[in-house]
């Protein structure tokens, strides 16, 4: 992959998690480099609380919105049975960025689902991708004094990769610029947590 060309990067999780939020932050990053970028969502029936998957595409070769089966460069997955239901997105040699806590989407709860326990989905995932990190975002964000920032650990994790073609400097550019003053200490110690 050659990260001047662009990126096809799937970010898939819960409604209420973040994860529009970051799909344009990665989006602005891009096109404050100079790349074309194009931003797609699909949420589910409930807007906190369902399933979202954005989809984010840099580059000048890219003619649809919509990341084709296969050709996913990234996925982060705000949620790990989110993950796995995208896998099929990921190209092979992809990397997945993933937070170890799960989050029960309303349909599951709604259909008595006994998911609670992330383990079988990052073991699946272990087995499945060759570039996996996994992200124990409750410790952190614990650590950071909030749960509402799960997006920017994530967004952070994912730009040390490389994965993205963008730094977690230039997200957090585009972020001052985006979110309401009050919030940016907070989001700028959770997208450097490890550095």
């Amino acid at each position: 992959m050659n990260v001047d060309n662009g990126v096809n990067c799937l970010l898939c999780g819960v409604g209420g998690q973040g994860t529009v939020l970051a799909s344009r932050l990665i989006a602005a990053a891009a096109m404050k480099k100079g790349l074309a970028a194009e931003t797609a969502e699909t949420i589910g029936m409930a807007q906190r609380g369902g399933s979202v998957v954005s989809h984010v595409r840099t580059g000048d070769d890219k003619f649809s919105p919509l990341i084709p089966l296969g050709t996913a460069d990234v996925i982060i997955g705000f949620e790990p049975a989110e993950a796995v239901r995208c896998l099929g997105c990921l190209r092979p040699g992809g990397t997945v960025v993933v937070s170890s806590k799960p989050v029960l989407p309303v349909t599951a709860s709604l259909g008595g689902g006994s998911y609670r326990d992330s383990k079988e989905m990052i073991d699946y995932l272990n087995k499945k991708v060759e570039k996996l990190i996994v992200v124990n975002t409750d410790e952190i964000c614990e650590k950071l004094g909030s749960q509402r920032v799960v997006n920017m650990v994530l967004l952070g994790a994912a730009a040390r990769t490389g994965a993205l073609g963008i730094t977690a400097d230039e997200i957090e550019e585009v972020m001052i610029e985006r979110m309401d003053e009050r919030f940016h200490e907070i989001n700028k110690r959770a997208l450097h947590w490890n550095d």
